[in-house]
């Protein structure tokens, strides 16, 4: 269904209201995709200081593929969800095997990492792609506005969804549109304190009239947090330590760590020093609960044969995740 006033509406907020952002000065694909990767499951706040980190690291995409996964892991440091940079990576290697940039909806679709509404940003923002974005932002304005009650995160939401956002988006102005979509939900209608007194849309918004702002939009029940415990031992041996690159399959993968044994049952070795107990790091769907120990040795312990011995003065060179972080401190 087509509303050219709340479309005009929305782009006269967003000419007023929308936020700068340095992606957006750009018609740059590389640094509107590089924006849009970090920006997955990750707040505008703590990603602009990330993406200009790569940004100076990495200035174009045949410096990135360039890369090894170890250096684009520790600039990615911090950040979570290892899978992207990982992804970024590889993205950016099948960029350079096709010498530029795709400009089609289909074949930026088919780089690693990237779904329906990454690629729709991407072409919208830097091709003019007439795709329209479907994320949370855009979820919560539709379904407050028009009443839907669809619980978002079905398959049946998604298709809703994305056909209005379509049918709602200008041809001559689909980034604008886009951009305007997700700035209006993050800083005007809000998933706890929407603006509805200053809202230019409020008088024909169906949440507000019915009192369903709260209520909007449903959300169907969130999976089970599953928490798992992890025993690290830090074990040091004439200024080396005992580090492995975790596999595929499980959190943090091709991240590195020092001895882990994981639940009940943890062994540990003689004379080992506890650093910290019941160090608690969450995760979307995990959460963890870590106990940190120090073991100093003068010969070197049986480990698996995934354990390399790295010196000390190098650990910096090895992306770890956050909670490894926590434990170096610790020591």
């Amino acid at each position: 269904m087509k509303d050219p006033l709340f479309t005009d509406t929305l782009l006269r907020w967003y000419a007023e209201y929308g936020r700068d952002l340095p992606w957006r000065r750009t018609r740059d694909p590389y640094a509107i995709w590089l924006s849009e990767i970090i920006l997955q499951q990750t707040r505008i706040a703590q990603g602009l200081a990330y993406w200009e980190r790569f940004m100076k690291r990495f200035p174009d995409v045949a410096s990135l593929a360039a890369a090894s996964e170890d250096e684009v892991l520790r600039l990615w440091q911090g950040l979570g969800y290892y899978s992207r940079g990982r992804n970024l990576l590889a993205a950016a290697r099948q960029i350079a095997a096709r010498g530029a940039f795709p400009d089609t909806l289909e074949d930026i679709r088919v780089l690693m990492g990237v779904g329906d509404y990454t690629a729709a940003a991407i072409g919208s923002f830097a091709f003019d792609i007439p795709a329209a974005v479907v994320d949370g932002n855009v979820y919560r304005v539709l379904a407050r506005f028009y009443g839907i009650a669809t619980p978002v995160g079905t398959t049946a939401a998604k298709k809703e969804f994305t056909e209005l956002a379509q049918a709602l988006l200008p041809p001559d102005r689909p980034g604008d549109f886009n951009q305007a979509m997700m700035d209006f939900g993050a800083l005007q209608c809000t998933p706890a304190t929407p603006q509805c007194l200053t809202c230019p849309l409020a008088a024909r918004c169906d949440a507000l009239s019915t009192g369903r702002t709260g209520l909007l939009p449903v959300r169907k029940p969130a999976a089970a947090v599953q928490t798992r415990h992890l025993h690290y031992v830090y074990i040091r041996n004439n200024g080396h330590v005992a580090f492995h690159r975790r596999g595929p399959g499980d959190i943090w993968q091709g991240l590195w760590e020092p001895y882990l044994e994981e639940g009940d049952g943890f062994t540990g070795f003689p004379d080992m020093k506890q650093l910290r107990s019941g160090v608690k790091h969450q995760l979307t769907h995990r959460t963890l609960i870590a106990d940190f120990y120090l073991y100093e040795c003068s010969e070197k312990p049986l480990l698996a044969d995934d354990y390399i011995w790295i010196p000390e003065a190098e650990l910096d060179m090895y992306a770890k995740p956050r909670l490894i972080e926590i434990l170096l401190e610790s020591l």
